[in-house]
């Protein structure tokens, strides 16, 4: 049987979730290749030897039950920021769980806090436009102790996009870039500091084969700058430089369309080496898009959401299971069983905290955060 989390005191607005955990580092498994079986692969995630009860990783939830659908959410310094269908909220996780509802009636689609720049870029709204919020005066709105930053306009549009699917803020030396999927285009902005402190257009590629669902950017050797989008066929990559675009993998085994789950960007690599996930799998490519590894990443059941963590593994959520893997392999590392099947979304990590919401009957919301400990998350 699996081994339960430990009990330990939570506060007084935290549950203890239900969920079991299973480690796996006794677990013996080759990993798939691509000429393997991609379909039905078996995992033990009963090892002969489980770890004690007190070395399990935590799973709590908070007590507030938002009313809508939470689509995405950022830290901002200990406390975190929530997005859902119709609003902004603030979740204060220093003091007692306080909720503060900061922007109402506009759904927040994706988001992230650049403290150090004092924003918040959101794409939100009806028209899923790219807005930056100023976090001075998000935070005036709780505090309400500067009238001056009161007087003045919270937010800024980046440029006039509208139709916003998905962003990536990417940090290449001293340089911000920000990289947005735009309907059929994707556009390149950088970070200008002061006196302009904002977003400016870099490079646009528009009437693109293929409707970008997902998008990020790698730096080639430290020179050259390469977007890399997923679509519903497959993933593309664009040249910055000559705006040429080109396949990187089309997965023609899957009929129909396919959903892009996470464009990984190994470690140690030059930015050259790539993880592509897609439905309950995933690949490992070059940027020219040649294999770069035999072995595939074979998740156990199709996840509704995957993320790639600080500690260089991979999670994927599913309506079974949390699944945690090795990006180098595609090993699995840990599973976390659902007491029942559940939807489950990614919204944001630190260090070894990782956030995640769940969709309720009725579209309620609520929030859970996972505590793996340094001990738990590399000796598994």
């Amino acid at each position: 049987m699996p081994c339960t989390f430990r009990d330990v005191q939570a506060h007084s607005y935290i549950h203890k979730s239900s969920l079991f955990f299973c480690p796996a580092s006794n677990v013996k498994m080759d990993p798939p290749s691509r000429q393997n079986t991609r379909k039905g692969s078996v995992v033990n995630v009963n090892p002969t030897n489980i770890r004690p009860q007190s070395d399990s990783p935590e799973i709590r939830k908070y007590k507030k039950k938002f009313n809508s659908e939470i689509l995405c959410a950022a830290l901002w310094g200990v406390n975190l920021l929530v997005g859902s269908e119709n609003g902004l909220w603030l979740l204060d996780r220093s003091g007692q769980g306080r909720v503060y509802s900061l922007i109402s009636r506009r759904r927040f689609q994706q988001m992230d806090v650049l403290e150090g720049l004092n924003v918040l870029i959101t794409i939100s709204g009806k028209k899923n436009k790219l807005r930056v919020y100023y976090l001075s005066w998000l935070r005036n709105k709780i505090l309400r102790n500067d009238p001056d930053v009161e007087k003045r306009q919270g937010w800024v549009s980046v440029g006039d996009l509208e139709g916003c699917v998905h962003y990536r803020v990417v940090k290449y030396e001293r340089i911000k870039f920000l990289v947005i999927a735009v309907k059929n285009s994707v556009e390149v902005y950088a970070w200008a500091p002061k006196p302009y402190h904002k977003f400016m257009a870099f490079k646009s590629f528009t009437s693109l084969p293929q409707k970008p669902l997902l998008v990020d950017l790698t730096v080639e050797n430290g020179q050259r700058l390469k977007v890399i989008y997923g679509s519903a066929v497959g993933f593309h990559a664009i040249d910055v430089d000559s705006g040429s675009v080109y396949d990187l993998y089309l997965p023609t085994h899957i009929q129909g369309n396919i959903h892009p789950h996470a464009i990984i960007i190994l470690r140690n690599s030059s930015g050259m080496e790539l993880l592509l996930a897609y439905e309950d799998e995933g690949v490992y490519l070059n940027i020219y898009g040649h294999f770069s590894k035999e072995n595939i990443l074979q998740w156990g059941e199709m996840p509704t959401s995957v993320a790639y963590l600080q500690s260089n593994q991979v999670m994927g959520w599913g309506e079974k299971a949390i699944e945690l893997r090795a990006v180098e392999t595609g090993c699995l590392e840990g599973v976390f069983m659902h007491k029942k099947a559940q939807k489950l979304k990614f919204l944001c990590e630190r260090n070894d905290k990782v956030f995640f919401a769940s969709v309720q009957s009725g579209g309620s919301s609520q929030i859970y955060f996972m505590t793996l400990g340094q001990n738990i998350l590399f000796n598994w």
